[in-house]
């Protein structure tokens, strides 16, 4: 019943009902500009209590960390103190190997620290014999490490997990591993497995899951209902539900009555099989956190994004459009629907002597530098987002329109493909040379 790294929220919703995580941390005051250190741990945690007649209950595992923001320097050394004093009647922990416990007190170490989360500290944890439904206590936390910045230590200020004991079904997803390197035409299983981590059966279990388009699932059982999600002809994502009435007792484990596949289509590259599992009746799982997980299916593949701009002629004073065109020649579709970003931008640096009087919407002004600019009208440059899907062969058009203040024969204004975050080319293209193009105003005949 662990809680799951910090990231961006998944936009399929099938496991959006993870826990929130403590972040909670700062740097030493001469280090705050350059790098934070902070706590990896479960803003609350629950626990089944012990059954009727006294057994012993399911042990659960409680995942910590720390972590760092900037990637430029080395963090190492780090201990991360656990108190569990305030669990006393109420839970028992069991120290992993990489704890060094001195009464209800453990230092912790975790030897690299590094920039992008992780838990590697795993407690084990389980209700204390006699605790009732409905008790909390609460497990605080201190964590420092070295640096290679000067100043030598980064330290996050204390936080804490506060745990509960309560009784119910908790059914826990095994995770799939993701499966990469596959080539389009083949077919790759979908595994779904889960356990029941708490103390009282499960009676059915629903099963959703999110499915890009890329994918198309064998197997289904007669009950699963498929439905096309997305707005117009062609749909990002099918969700799949599946109703079972399999009791799933303490213990006990669930799969489905037949293996999935997945069959990957011409036009698939990153994929996934975003799946959820829960309790049917109504009843609330004791930890949403570990009922979710994603099915990743990397296709080997490619997606050549071009772009394409315009020759206009007009007199001073004139307003002409002028059309920034986007097309994925594919062969594969393009889609960030985890995080939601743009698959990419349109960078347009608008033509000497020309102003723009009308932006599309999703083009935002920058300064001819590339930095934000308040006006959205007159800007000498914007950046245009992408959706955050794009199929094969799908264009977008962004069309500009420019009042020409004064005439200069041949003015260019240059449009660049660029990607969402960070300057580094896009690794899925394969065709650099059509990631640019010009807007020509009054071209020579």
């Amino acid at each position: 019943m662990s809680t799951p790294s910090a990231g961006r929220a998944v936009r399929l919703g099938a496991c959006a009902a993870a826990a929130g995580l403590v972040t909670l941390g700062m740097a030493t005051p001469a280090l705050a500009d350059s790098d934070q250190l902070w706590i990896q741990a479960p803003y609350e945690f629950v626990l089944p209590a012990a059954a009727t007649g006294g057994q012993q209950p399911p042990a659960s595992t409680i995942g910590l960390g720390l972590y760092h923001d900037n990637n430029n320097f080395t963090v190492t050394d780090g201990r991360l103190t656990v108190d569990i004093s305030g669990l006393a009647g109420i839970a028992d922990v069991t120290w992993p190997e990489s704890c060094a416990p001195t009464g209800s007190t453990a230092v912790c170490a975790i030897p690299e620290v590094p920039a992008n989360g992780g838990t590697p500290v795993q407690l084990t944890v389980r209700a204390a014999s006699g605790a009732q439904n409905g008790t909390t206590g609460r497990i605080t936390y201190q964590g420092r490490a070295a640096t290679t910045m000067e100043g030598g230590e980064l330290t996050a200020v204390e936080s804490e997990t506060t745990v509960k004991v309560a009784s119910g079904p908790d059914l826990v997803l095994d995770r799939p591993d993701a499966v990469t390197g596959v080539q389009p035409g083949s077919t790759v299983p979908v595994p779904v497995s889960v356990v029941n981590n708490g103390n009282e059966s499960a009676n059915g279990v629903q099963v959703t899951l999110y499915v890009t388009r890329g994918l198309t699932l064998s197997g289904l059982a007669p009950q699963c209902v498929s439905t096309p999600v997305g707005e117009g002809a062609i749909k990002p994502v099918t969700r799949v539900s599946c109703a079972f009435d399999d009791v799933v007792a303490p213990g006990g484990s669930f799969t489905l009555p037949q293996p999935l596949t997945a069959a990957v289509a011409a036009y698939a590259l990153a994929e996934r099989v975003d799946i959820n599992v829960e309790p049917r009746g109504g009843v609330e799982d004791l930890s949403p956190s570990d009922n979710g997980g994603v099915a990743e299916v990397k296709a080997v593949n490619t997606a050549d994004f071009a772009v394409r701009g315009t020759k206009v002629s007009a007199a001073a004073g004139e307003t002409v459009r002028a059309a920034l065109t986007f097309r994925n020649k594919g062969p594969a579709w393009i889609a960030n629907l985890g995080s939601g970003d743009p698959v990419a931008n349109v960078d347009f640096v608008v033509p000497k002597g020309a102003t723009a009087t009308g932006v599309p919407e999703s083009c935002e002004p920058r300064t001819l530098e590339g930095d934000w600019a308040e006006n959205r009208i007159g800007a000498p440059r914007y950046s245009c987002n992408l959706p955050m899907w794009v199929a094969e062969k799908q264009t977008v058009t962004f069309p500009f329109e420019l009042r020409i203040d004064t005439v200069i024969p041949g003015s260019v204004g240059k449009v660049t493909l660029t990607p969402p975050w960070g300057d580094q080319p896009l690794p899925f293209d394969p065709n650099r040379a059509n990631d640019k193009a010009r807007v020509v105003l009054n071209p020579a005949v």
